[in-house]
């Protein structure tokens, strides 16, 4: 029998705010174990919650990215639940009025556009961090409060590379919106999947397994595809699915149980006493929208339309925000938005990927490499040159004339009539080789822009050399 995977995301991300969503408590990754935490962080009697207004701009920018109708009044519930990782008892989140609903995404999968519903993105809070030893537990409340939007996807999913695409695309949204630094290996972006599966062209729901907490992009989709299968298998052998929640293990590169799930927990969902409705005026909605960064997707197009870049080019430069920004920088020193592209997406990528460095701990500012460019574009330097001065630009951190100087680079040689004289002279000098250009072999130019280079010792201009040799080429 052929299954179909029927698949719904759950995305939590960490916003990059400076304090916490309800308490004063500053926002900080990887600070000593406690020292970033409130008395209400730790659900100390007589402390009462206030609102992070950046929290709530920063889950607007979202909303409004995931095309979804946005609440212009913010309402806070209690989520009962007593877990250790919970100091209150009760997490503040949105239950009945999430602040934004009936959204989408659009994914491409396989050279076409599918639609991915979004059925609500509301506002919460994080929960304290649990350090588990074989004999007890410790608690990091430098987790607790944390701001978190959750991002909650219609089962609209239909194999683990849609839901990485889909993950892929929210990260995207996020980074690129400065509300998130999107860091899945720091907790900042994580992953729940329900997958379930039935019979091809059934519409009735199979019975759903959770895969809790996956913190790799490329992990969700080995962890959908092993579930998929497993399904499918105990269903081929007549086997029962069991509701349960389930934690993917990378080593073994498979899906493994943490506990049963029943069909419905109880919450005890009720309104939030502490925090009385706040009212958004649509000013206040729409200038949250307005001072979004620009997206990733929004870049790419004004690559292309105003910089002339392919959609190749265009999507490596936006496939990270610090490889676009440094693209945006470079670009106000240079013009040359092809030759930019291409120095950055092969030249620079392999120095960062040689070494394992980001693009933040490249030591060559924007404008240096836009420098460096500016020299190939105006024929001064050949690329091989241009490579050398790369170099020597990263080892001493001069810009490219200097380094040019140093390596005692002479310019190329543009004159067009000292080319044309050269180029007579080594035909004059090779005639088997112009009567093998008319023959139709091949080998014969290369012959003769070799033997040109070589007279001028590799100085002169190619591409006018080239386009001088054709021509006087085709006289004869």
């Amino acid at each position: 029998m052929e299954f179909e995977p029927v698949i719904g995301l759950e995305i939590h991300v960490e916003l990059k705010t400076k304090s916490k969503m309800f308490s004063p408590a500053p926002v900080a990754y990887g600070k000593e174990p406690n020292t970033l935490c409130a008395p209400l962080d730790m659900a100390f009697p007589g402390t009462l919650p206030t609102v992070n207004k950046e929290g709530v701009i920063y889950a607007i920018r979202v909303c409004n990215a995931l095309h979804m109708n946005i609440d212009n009044v913010l309402h806070f519930d209690r989520k009962n639940y007593f877990y250790s990782d919970l100091p209150k008892g009760y997490q503040i989140t949105q239950q009945r009025r999430p602040i934004g609903s009936e959204g989408y995404l659009e994914i491409e999968v396989d050279g076409k556009i599918k639609r991915i519903g979004i059925e609500r993105l509301h506002i919460e809070e994080d929960t304290c961090k649990q350090l588990h030893f074989p004999a007890f537990t410790l608690l990091n409340y430098n987790r607790a409060g944390i701001p978190l939007i959750e991002i909650v996807s219609k089962p609209e999913l239909r194999s683990g590379e849609e839901a990485m695409k889909y993950v892929e695309k929210i990260r995207s949204i996020v980074v690129f919106s400065g509300v998130s630094d999107g860091k899945m290996e720091e907790g900042s972006l994580r992953v729940d999947t329900n997958v379930s599966i039935r019979p091809k062209g059934s519409n009735v729901f199979g019975k759903k397994v959770e895969v809790k907490n996956i913190n790799s992009i490329n992990y969700v989709q080995k962890a959908i595809d092993f579930e998929v299968n497993r399904q499918a298998k105990l269903l081929e052998e007549g086997k029962e699915i069991i509701q349960e929640t389930r934690r993917y293990d990378d080593k073994k590169n498979e899906t493994v149980p943490m506990r049963l799930k029943t069909d419905a927990v109880d919450y005890k969902y009720y309104p939030e006493t502490n925090i009385t409705p706040i009212k958004l005026s649509d000013e206040f909605i729409k200038n949250a929208i307005d001072t979004c960064p620009e997206l990733a997707e929004s870049k790419k197009d004004r690559y292309i339309k105003e910089h002339g870049l392919n959609n190749y080019d265009a999507s490596l430069l936006v496939s990270e925000k610090d490889i676009s920004d440094y693209y945006d920088e470079a670009s106000k020193y240079s013009k040359a938005y092809k030759l930019l592209a291409n120095w950055i997406n092969v030249d620079v990528m392999a120095y960062l990927n040689k070494n394992v460095i980001s693009i933040k701990e490249f030591k060559l500012s924007p404008e240096k490499l836009a420098g460096l460019v500016k020299l190939v574009d105006s024929n001064d330097v050949n690329s091989n040159q241009a490579r050398e001065i790369f170099a020597k630009m990263l080892e001493t951190d001069v810009d490219a004339n200097k380094a040019k100087e140093m390596l005692g680079i002479s310019s190329q040689i543009s004159d067009l009539d000292f080319i044309a004289k050269v180029v007579q002279e080594v035909l004059e000098e090779n005639p088997q080789a112009i009567v093998d250009y008319k023959e139709g072999k091949g080998r014969a130019l290369g012959f003769l822009v070799g033997q040109i280079m070589k007279k001028t010792q590799g100085k002169i201009n190619p591409k006018l050399t080239s386009d001088m040799l054709l021509k006087e080429l085709n006289k004869r």
